[in-house]
């Protein structure tokens, strides 16, 4: 039986009475709650709708929502005498956190941030500040990339201030990968899975958000081309294990250095001009190859290079065609298609900044979707993203302990997403012991709440893989005090990391000791600060890397 034959001979809601239906329409619904006068609110009114499809047995499942939003209502109501002050806390500017302390009981924490502030991005993570099986805590991961180096404009200088954080993808427990795909400063660093109903979320450079649906990577459109002759070769991978007669491509986000090999492999050293963005043909992101060298892997990754990996007859076939100096271009393009996989989506993923994979999609343009699968109608700390028009929200909700959160299924989650907050999409990210929220460097929600009842949880975080970051972007600043050829030592007594890239958060190629002679070489982020210092490119005896100023000593 439909809701509209259900509820049709009567207006009021039995559970309810002050909730009075006004629709016929079993898939459109609003709801209107009216407080006595004494208490200074106005009529409100807000619509919710249901994604039914004629299912019979949803009427079930979806009155107990009504009744959760019946009592939610009241907190959305504007009194009549005197508007509140606004529960928002600001972090920044566009920028803003609130707890929720809801019925049932649940506590729900959200960062809102505008989708029309120049400065202000999302940006994704990753755990040790690599794919290839790190875990941190996400408060570990804010502080990883606080102050460190971005590339929002496209191009690098910029720095990250982090605000907030949420846990990101689900992962792979033993290895620690996370799932499906990912989309780091510009850089796309693991492929999101072919044919799935749902990819992930999104953010772009010219700052549009979608949830994708199902995605293609067709391999005539992930190509590197030799710009001196036109000629194109398709890559197979990125960050993937090699295969014989394929060419993968490994980021700086893979790890360190490529993975060792037993059998001999070739591997080109590329250095680009910015990110390997998500740029379909005829773009492309432009290099020049520094290095051709044969061996057994495990070449290193500088922070702005890329490295071909090949083996059999692709390596002869590079090896002739490719030496240092050449200038190559990258473009890679994700088919989009509706979450049936069956026709193109609207939304692109091109120039795609910060991307993770989801799990349920649980609202879609202003539309609560039925899901019945067991771990979406199940009461448990959730992690998600959900944004319209003005705003984009992490939420995070706790849940197992019995006194303070029980914690959402996906339907409370959409209904808390839609009328509390205005949401027009929505998707669950991994949720369970590993949602965590970071304000301020600070966990503010109580991670892994136990299923006993405790009058005061455990703050217990969960090593995750990768997490979704606000960012206020902070305009490039730098030093002037050397150029290149300028020469440089360590002064001591201590000795010194050269690192391979401007920053702390990237990993350390060798250890200078002290009175080592160097010169600078020639590079646009010559200067940079990142991490609270300033960074050069040097090379020490033929051992090229970033030493921070304040370690080196020149005239």
């Amino acid at each position: 039986m439909a809701i509209s034959q259900t509820l049709a001979a009567e207006r009021k809601i039995s559970f309810c009475p002050s909730a009075i239906i006004i629709g016929e329409n079993s898939r459109d619904w609003r709801f209107q709650t009216k407080q006595p006068v004494s208490q200074g609110y106005n009529l409100a009114t807000i619509k919710i709708r249901f994604d039914i499809n004629g299912s019979k047995g949803l009427c079930l499942k979806i009155l107990p929502i009504l009744l959760l939003l019946a009592i939610l209502l009241p907190a959305a109501f504007s009194p009549v005498t005197a508007a509140p002050a606004s529960p928002w806390q600001p972090l920044a500017d566009g920028i803003d956190y609130r707890e929720f302390n809801l019925p049932a009981p649940n506590r729900a924490y959200v960062v809102r941030m505008r989708r029309d502030r120049p400065a202000l991005t999302l940006e994704t993570g990753l755990a040790q500040g690599r794919l290839n099986g790190g875990l941190e805590t996400v408060r570990g991961i804010a502080e990883r990339y606080d102050g460190a180096l971005n590339a929002w404009d496209g191009a690098w200088g910029g720095r990250n201030q982090v605000l907030a954080a949420v846990n990101g993808a689900f992962f792979d427990t033993q290895s620690g990968v996370p799932w499906s795909g990912v989309v780091h400063s510009g850089w796309y660093a693991k492929r999101f899975e072919d044919w799935q109903n749902t990819s992930g979320f999104a953010w772009t450079l010219d700052r549009q958000v979608f949830i994708g649906g199902c995605v293609q990577h067709r391999p005539k459109s992930q190509v590197l081309r030799l710009l001196a002759t036109g000629e194109e070769i398709p890559f197979d991978g990125l960050n993937t294990p090699r295969e014989d007669h394929k060419l993968i491509v490994y980021t700086p986000q893979y790890y360190a250095f490529t993975p060792a090999s037993k059998e001999d492999v070739l591997e080109i050293v590329v250095q680009l001009e910015r990110p390997l963005l998500i740029l379909p043909d005829p773009d492309y992101v432009r290099g020049t190859v520094t290095e051709v060298l044969a061996g057994n892997g495990e070449t290193l990754l500088g922070f702005d290079q890329v490295v071909l990996s090949a083996q059999g007859d692709l390596r002869s076939r590079l090896e002739k065609r490719l030496k240092p100096g050449d200038a190559i271009g990258f473009s890679q393009e994700i088919r989009h298609l509706t979450p049936d996989c069956s026709k193109p989506a609207s939304a692109s993923w091109t120039k795609t900044y910060a991307g993770v994979a989801g799990s349920y999609v649980f609202l879609r343009d202003g539309i609560i979707q039925p899901i019945d699968e067991l771990g979406a109608v199940l009461r448990n700390p959730r992690t998600a993203v959900a944004y319209n028009d003005q705003y984009i929200f992490l939420i995070v909700v706790d849940g197992r302990d019995q006194l303070r959160s029980l914690g959402m299924s996906m339907a409370d989650l959409a209904v808390f997403a839609s009328a509390m907050l205005g949401a027009s999409d929505g998707m669950a990210l991994d949720g369970g012991g590993s949602s965590t929220m970071v304000v301020g460097g600070q966990v503010v929600n109580h991670p892994n709440a136990e299923t006993v009842v405790r009058l005061k949880p455990d703050l217990q975080e969960r090593d995750v893989a990768n997490a979704l970051l606000v960012v206020a972007s902070q305009p490039r600043q730098g030093s002037t005090r050397w150029q290149a050829q300028s020469q440089v030592s360590i002064p001591g007594p201590d000795p010194v990391n050269l690192r391979l890239g401007p920053g702390t958060n990237y990993a350390v190629r060798e250890t200078l000791a002290p009175g080592a002679q160097g010169q600078v070489l020639a590079h646009p982020l010559n200067g940079v600060l990142a991490k609270g210092y300033n960074w050069w490119y040097v090379d020490f005896n033929g051992l090229t890397g970033w030493v921070s100023e304040s370690e080196l000593a020149g005239p």
